[in-house]
């Protein structure tokens, strides 16, 4: 009995860090370009946010080692897409929110 909650309270622990991974608007404006295009590069990112390499770079890891974003490297390319499309259907509601 005991280990079900050890392991409930480490579950719920991802699930808030993935909540605070994605509270950002940066990291929610990355969400919704790979809802959709669903593989970007850096360099398109960063261009597209209008923002310096060094903090898409910042932002993508951190949700890629809270296991929302994976990544692909192709040459001197580094390539991210969503892992699923959970989190993406999560914002997606919230924008719909009539206090948003």
């Amino acid at each position: 009995m005991m280990e079900s909650r050890e392991l409930s309270a480490q579950k719920l622990e991802r699930m808030a860090g993935r909540m605070r991974a994605i509270a950002h608007p940066m990291r929610i404006a990355i969400i919704e370009m790979l809802t959709e295009k669903p593989m970007l590069s850096v360099t398109t990112i960063y261009q597209n946010l209008d923002i310096e390499q060094a903090a898409a770079s910042h932002h993508l890891n951190i949700m890629k080692n809270h296991g929302i974003l994976k990544s692909k490297r192709e040459g001197k390319k580094i390539f991210y897409s969503l892992e699923n499309t959970t989190l993406s259907d999560i914002i997606k509601c919230l924008g719909h929110c009539k206090d948003c």
